[in-house]
């Protein structure tokens, strides 16, 4: 599609969310955090430029709108995701076992679920590395403990059934102690490395973990819940996708990534030993 008619329906559609809603374009501008001189900017047909995303992900939350028909892609304006504050997801006030990701991982009980980590695989992290990695962002390292203890006692349950896919310089990167990880000390990352190395021969092959070339393939941090729903994880917020097509897409993305790994599941356990950590 052409950058002008992109341009023009994404205009068209504002319109016709402005006109729907009722509210004056001072109240619309506030409510998808932007300010009223901006949206007549948008709204005058004068430039093809389109907001920043995060303002197409608010207007697309606020009037419960899928992106694909904000931008003209789609003539289907149902949503098909939504928005979650990461802390909803990961912390509860009733504590961890009353958290959405413990829902949606007993709703997948029986299926398979598939997850590509930010970092590493959580249930194979050591407190250690834990306490250090929340440190950076301010967080309570005891909610993550929690965490990575509910996904290791899931992983253990009779039935489960969990891939993971992440790029093999990471494992690298960890122990060389670079990037993120420079100022963990050695023997804190070597810990980790045989914490790991365990856990993934103790759990295979109701977990297992696929390593591939970081150089050839990219992809961000998601997990898909079974048939059910996929979260991308984006910072401090999830997108939440509940259309089957939606998690259709994100699981052949996910076969893409098992197709072309280096270092197949049954061999990582054995691979992570011969990292050479400084």
């Amino acid at each position: 599609m052409d950058k002008r008619d992109l341009s023009r329906l994404f205009q068209e559609r504002v319109k016709s969310l402005l006109l729907r809603s009722g509210d004056n374009q001072s109240s619309f501008a506030a409510s998808v955090g932007i300010d009223r001189s901006a949206l007549s900017q948008l709204l005058s047909g004068q430039s093809t430029r389109l907001p920043r995303v995060e303002t197409l992900l608010n207007i697309a939350e606020r009037y419960g709108v899928s992106l694909d028909w904000l931008l003209g892609l789609s003539q289907d304006e149902g949503i098909i995701g939504e928005l979650r504050p990461s802390l909803e997801i990961e912390e509860g006030v009733d504590g961890f076992e009353q958290t959405l990701l413990v829902r949606w991982h007993a709703e997948a009980t029986g299926s398979k679920i598939r997850y590509v980590p930010a970092r590493f695989p959580d249930l194979l992290r050591t407190r250690a590395v834990i306490a250090y990695e929340t440190s950076m962002v301010h967080r309570d390292p005891a909610t993550q403990i929690s965490e990575t203890a509910f996904r290791l006692d899931y992983n253990r349950q009779p039935g489960t059934d969990m891939e993971v896919c992440m790029p093999f310089q990471r494992l690298q990167d960890f122990a060389a102690g670079c990037g993120i990880w420079s100022d963990l000390p050695r023997s804190v990352r070597l810990q980790q490395l045989e914490h790991m190395a365990v856990l993934l021969d103790e759990l295979y092959p109701s977990f297992r973990l696929y390593l591939f070339d970081g150089r050839e393939r990219y992809s961000v941090p998601y997990t898909v819940f079974g048939p059910y729903r996929a979260a991308i994880f984006v910072g401090e917020m999830y997108l939440v996708l509940n259309t089957t097509e939606a998690v259709l897409t994100l699981q052949r993305h996910f076969d893409g990534l098992i197709r072309v790994a280096k270092i197949n599941a049954h061999e990582v356990a054995a691979y992570i030993p011969s990292l050479k950590v400084v």
